[in-house]
């Protein structure tokens, strides 16, 4: 069973088709908001390998993001799709999905800062259609 494992393994990597374009999420912090019991504050850094991208998504939070580093595109279902750059910010409210969060370069990674205000110990990210 285990080698039957590895040999999958290989060919998604062979493939292309691996989780290697799914984004690195790093927990930086989280707060608990005493003024809003049930609310928390959470900060996270998102990485994006070179042409790298998200599944569609959303986060039942407001979201802040700041792009560090690279590019990345951004789309919210019914908006405008743009092309972001060190300096720059995003917003998704609550109710927002997320369809595309990818990395515009083929090339370089990308890199995000993400400041959540989300229900206490809700998922920061919840899969969409």
């Amino acid at each position: 069973m285990r080698i039957k494992l590895i040999a999958l393994a290989l060919l998604c990597l062979m493939s292309g088709t691996a989780t290697a374009q799914e984004p690195k999420v790093a927990p930086l912090m989280s707060k608990d908001l005493a003024e809003n019991p049930g609310r928390e504050v959470l900060m996270i850094t998102v990485e994006h390998a070179p042409g790298g991208s998200s599944a569609i998504h959303r986060h039942n939070a407001h979201a802040f993001v700041y792009v560090l580093e690279g590019s990345v595109v951004m789309q919210l279902k019914g908006g405008q799709q743009v092309t972001l750059t060190p300096g720059q910010t995003f917003y998704e409210g609550p109710d927002d999905v997320h369809v595309v969060d990818r990395n515009a370069s083929a090339t370089n990674p990308a890199k995000f800062l993400v400041f959540l205000i989300k229900d206490k110990g809700a998922p920061a990210l919840v899969p969409a259609k």
